[in-house]
């Protein structure tokens, strides 16, 4: 049984059916010159009886012999990855566990379902296959699947942009620079970030590592690639759809990092989670209604703070009497909240936290 998930990609905006408008012809166009359906899998999760399935069916060239192009497409500089074409309204076939159904992606080829097997799954990393069988042209790929244990008690959910990879997401500039333009293997991971994930991973072996960021799904294989390169535990990344939304051209970042807590902290009742985060995009924010909204479901917190020049390039002015005004939010809650420059700073003050650091 399949259905919809709480983050649908649904997009009646007028700007969406100019868009989608495009989309159609841009697919009739490369469909008639032998452009096929490619299926892009990202990693799911769930419990044992309950999985979310996260997929995208792009049209691409056919290329006899060159199947496998995933490692050199997370290779290319940025902007390659946004020159995408969907295939809406895909009919795609999933296969988790013994059960299989029938899908279909929305107007912007994505595939965000929620299944629910014949028989529950055992905990840690499965397989799921997922088959194209739409006549504009069969297509098939295999995805990781985290399905966490109902035992496990403690997880981790990390920001990405200057939390875990020095990027300067908030500032415009620099933004579009390492967005469009810089290679993958050129961007570094914040010191001591590593190092810190490692330890809370061997602290916590169940443990469920999962990746929220406002970027765009476009995306994800380099943030796979960088995530791996660097040695961060491997974990499911939770990135949204850029462009039009249900009521303008662009959705809302807080909200939607908002929705994905909400998504996991209903998903995983038993589990308690450390959020990790940075001072420039709010996440401060996004936490401290996390932890109002469901209490005793948070940890612990930990904020990276960024510099005061890291600030005013991220477009937030410090003034001396708002100094750490958000970071306060979450401090003034009954949850442990840690501050620190890096990963190193962040590990000293976690380590001061039962049952952090240690189990």
């Amino acid at each position: 049984m399949t259905t919809p998930t709480a983050l649908p990609s649904q997009r009646p905006h007028l700007a969406a059916a100019v868009e989608d408008r495009f989309y159609a012809a841009a697919g009739w166009l490369l469909h008639r010159l032998g452009w096929r359906p490619r299926m892009e899998a990202f990693t799911g999760y769930g419990s044992p009886d309950r999985v979310r399935v996260l997929a995208r069916v792009l049209l691409s060239p056919q290329r006899p012999g060159d199947d496998d192009r995933t490692a050199r497409r997370a290779a290319r500089r940025g902007f390659r990855h946004f020159l995408t074409v969907p295939a809406p309204r895909y009919r795609v076939q999933v296969q988790v566990g013994a059960g299989t159904d029938v899908v279909t992606t929305d107007r912007a080829g994505y595939v965000d379902v929620e299944v629910r097997p014949p028989e529950p799954l055992r905990a840690g990393w499965q397989e799921i296959t997922l088959t194209g069988i739409d006549d504009r042209g069969r297509c098939v790929t295999t995805a990781p699947l985290l399905v966490v244990d109902d035992r496990t008690r403690f997880g981790v959910v990390s920001d990405i942009d200057d939390t875990t990879m020095v990027t300067a997401v908030p500032r415009p500039l620099l933004a579009a620079w390492n967005t469009f333009v810089r290679h993958a293997g050129s961007r570094r991971a914040v010191e001591g970030m590593p190092e810190l994930y490692q330890a809370l991973a061997a602290a916590h072996p169940d443990a469920p590592f999962l990746y929220l960021s406002t970027g765009a799904w476009n995306t994800a294989a380099t943030l796979r690639s960088f995530l791996g390169r660097h040695g961060y535990p491997t974990g499911p990344l939770l990135l949204t759809d850029w462009g039009p939304t249900l009521t303008g051209w662009f959705r809302s970042g807080q909200a939607h990092k908002n929705a994905s807590l909400d998504l996991l902290m209903a998903r995983f009742p038993h589990v308690r989670w450390l959020l990790v985060g940075d001072d420039g995009q709010h996440d401060a924010q996004v936490y401290a209604r996390a932890v109002d909204r469901w209490p005793g479901r948070v940890e612990a917190v930990a904020i990276r703070r960024l510099t005061p020049g890291q600030q005013v390039l991220a477009g937030n002015v410090p003034a001396p009497e708002r100094a750490g005004d958000d970071v306060d939010l979450v401090s003034r809650r009954p949850v442990p909240t840690v501050e620190g420059r890096d990963g190193h700073e962040l590990a000293t003050r976690l380590a001061e936290i039962p049952g952090v650091l240690a189990p």
